[in-house]
């Protein structure tokens, strides 16, 4: 399996979403509490792992 480097914009958009999730969980950002924080976290997580698998991306 070929791993390519994810596009810049990709990578922010990720990283953007991990710390929304990070600053939720910690509570310091009162609209993503919770289940929420954890979902984001993921999708920043989720977004990384294809923007590295698909070319492209």
């Amino acid at each position: 399996m070929r791993l390519n480097a994810p596009k810049k914009i990709v990578f922010i958009i990720s990283l953007i979403l991990a710390v929304l999730g990070l600053l939720g969980e910690v509570g310091i950002l009162a609209i993503a509490t919770g289940a929420t924080a954890f979902w984001l976290a993921l999708a920043g997580f989720a977004l990384l792992a294809l923007g590295t698998l698909i070319k492209g991306m």
